[in-house]
């Protein structure tokens, strides 16, 4: 154990810094040179971290996807075309039972396609759908508990800015990685929306009926064809390529934030504050993720020099269970790092670690190379879904918290995603039971 004392040391320094709430960029690359120092490495292994940093984030030609889809996310929430879907939706499904909370959870997969980041998704949803959830005398946990995990879904539907992170450290191509998010990501909506619907007949007070609208209605007919279809055809147009290798994704980024710009020109909501506040987002959150892996660069190249990647190897060797069992480790540390770290830490920290652990392991399910990594990353992203609705520390539920305000409490929100928890959980064990459902 004392051969470890050096990346122990430095692992428990970066969780100090973590939970003094000190930006997370900052002490990930304070940490590392902390080490260097400490442990005594060369002048020269600064000029190797420069020369790391350079090539595996600043000159990455796949990470200006990135700031593109963030923009195309925004400039559509910015010029409220997300919110006129919602309502079309809302129209769409009035007939269904629990009609209401299935349009959320389907503008929820919507917004998910279209920005990618679970901060903006849930504050939306809970902006938008809370209030007339609340009007139409829904059960306040079953509000709480459907714009929470439907708003989690930008972690996993494509073209998820972790799935882009996910890829870039795991070495796979983004193609086949969004493909892969698509079988597991229909398993949860389905059960999300099959929970609805069970709800709604067993127990109608908790999810009442809201006035139907006639399908052949003029206007709904109309707000189909001006609300929701110029979105589907964007995200099907900009996924569709990037699966069907007929764009990379940076392409296919580039014109999904274009296609954005031009149905928010043509709905007439690009106005010159919209056009600021979706340019100084994107500005805001891409300078977030590109600094964060920087940092996480540094600390991952130190870490290694001091000998980490042995510990963390010896470690797994040891534990019972083989492959399976290192599997399982490697999973529960996603799960309990997403208490207290985001996602891009853990992506970031954990996956240089394990991924190539992982890669060498044969589960006898057949999945070898690309394909076993595919099949890895999509556990790690259903996993850190789950970690993101977890009580009392997930995000999901703090962002819903901040924007209900007054309207939810602690506890109504807890006990609104306990039984969404255990459909991701299960999603989560179906996964890696039939893992066909992400490689193909």
């Amino acid at each position: 154990m004392t051969e470890h004392w050096l990346p122990l040391s430095m692992a428990a320094v970066l969780l100090a810094g973590v939970l003094s709430g000190y930006p997370v960029a900052l002490v990930m690359m304070g940490t590392a040179v902390l080490f260097w120092a400490v442990a005594g490495l060369p002048d020269g292994f600064l000029t190797l971290l420069v020369s790391r940093v350079y090539a595996n984030v600043l000159s990455n030609w796949l990470l200006v996807c990135i700031p593109m889809f963030i923009f195309m996310g925004l400039v559509l929430e910015r010029s409220r075309i997300a919110e006129r879907s919602l309502v079309t939706a809302q129209r769409l499904l009035a007939r269904v039972p629990g009609g209401l909370a299935l349009a959320v959870l389907a503008i929820g997969g919507l917004m998910a396609a279209i920005s990618g980041i679970i901060g903006a998704s849930v504050v939306l949803l809970a902006l938008l759908a809370l209030p007339e959830m609340q009007r139409a005398r829904y059960a306040d946990d079953l509000s709480a508990g459907m714009v929470a995990a439907s708003g989690t879904l930008a972690i996993l539907i494509p073209p998820s800015i972790m799935l882009i992170v996910l890829a870039d450290q795991l070495r796979v191509p983004i193609g086949s990685l969004f493909a892969g998010a698509f079988g597991p990501a229909g398993v949860l909506v389905g059960l999300y929306a099959l929970y609805v619907i069970l709800r709604a007949r067993l127990n109608p007070a908790d999810a009442p009926p809201v006035a139907a609208t006639d399908p052949a209605d003029r206007s709904l007919i109309r707000a189909l064809i001006l609300d929701l279809a110029p979105l589907l055809l964007l995200i099907a147009g900009v996924l569709g390529s990037i699966i069907a290798g007929i764009a990379t994704p940076t392409e296919a980024s580039g014109l999904g934030a274009l296609g954005a710009l031009l149905i928010a020109f043509w709905r007439g909501g690009l106005t010159p504050t919209a056009a600021w506040e979706a340019c100084r987002g994107t500005a805001r959150t891409s300078g977030m993720v590109i600094l964060v892996m920087i940092g996480a660069t540094l600390f991952a190249a130190v870490f290694h020099a001091v000998g980490g990647k042995t510990m963390i190897e010896q470690a797994l060797a040891v534990l019972p269970g083989g492959a399976w069992g290192i599997l399982a480790a490697v999973m529960l540390s996603v799960f309990l790092l997403g208490f207290v770290l985001d996602w891009l830490e853990i992506v970031l920290i954990l996956m240089p670690i394990f991924g190539p652990v992982l890669a060498g392991l044969d589960f006898g399910n057949g999945l070898a190379g690309t394909d076993l990594m595919i099949w890895i990353g999509i556990l790690v992203a259903v996993n850190l879904q789950t970690s993101f609705l977890t009580p009392p520390f997930g995000f999901a539920l703090f962002y819903l918290r901040g924007a209900a305000g007054d309207r939810l409490s602690n506890l109504t929100i807890y006990r609104g995603v306990a039984p969404l928890i255990g459909l991701q959980v299960l999603t989560l064990l179906i996964l890696m039971a039939i893992p066909q459902l992400a490689v193909r």
